[in-house]
């Protein structure tokens, strides 16, 4: 059994070639991947939460037709939480000693699932572009999870939380879409 006893001294900082401050050095060597793929499977991820976050906020913004107030509630809270997906993402990009995509930009040169403007603010057109986000957005996760298993448990264990939130995600939008068309047709 190996002991290992915790240094409660003066952090050593660890640097490399050109200057700048290792972070995580051990954390990125658990890693049983190659680590700029990895880097870069999670900086595509990114991009899709950025892009993910933008439809749900301005389809929000924008949203019209039958149930709006319960539509808009909802594309609020999956917008609030592509957010979150995207600062868990982002911090573990950057603990692997990568960086995160840097502009918006970027963003469709990076992305798996797109962005699908919400140019129709009719609320069935809003939940069917978004349930088609959630499902690419499962598909890239699970990925994700077959990749990272056994490989690299931090990235693992962070990727289930999303893909649990992106299912959830999936199931609300097509509940909501099932209640207006059960609407629609009782009143013809």
């Amino acid at each position: 059994m190996i002991k290992v006893r915790p240094h409660f001294g003066t952090l050593k900082k660890s640097y490399n070639h050109t200057g700048d401050l290792h972070m995580g050095t051990k954390g990125r060597s658990i890693v049983g991947m190659d680590v700029d793929e990895l880097i870069g499977i999670l900086n595509r991820a990114f991009a899709d939460e950025w892009l993910a976050h933008y439809q749900y906020w301005l389809g929000a913004k924008l949203a019209k037709g039958p149930m709006k107030d319960g539509v808009i509630a909802e594309l609020l809270q999956h917008a609030a939480d592509e957010m979150r997906h995207a600062d868990m993402v982002s911090n573990r990009i950057i603990q692997l000693g990568g960086t995160p995509v840097l502009t918006p930009k970027a963003w469709y040169d990076h992305t798996n699932c797109g962005y699908d403007a919400p140019e129709d603010p009719y609320v069935r057109t809003l939940l069917e572009q978004n349930i088609k986000g959630e499902q690419c957005a499962i598909t890239v996760y699970n990925s994700m999870l077959a990749e990272t298993r056994e490989k690299d448990p931090v990235t693992y264990n962070m990727v289930l939380q999303i893909l649990q939130d992106e299912v959830e995600h999936e199931e609300d939008l097509q509940a909501l879409q099932e209640d207006i068309e059960l609407m629609l047709h009782r009143r013809s």
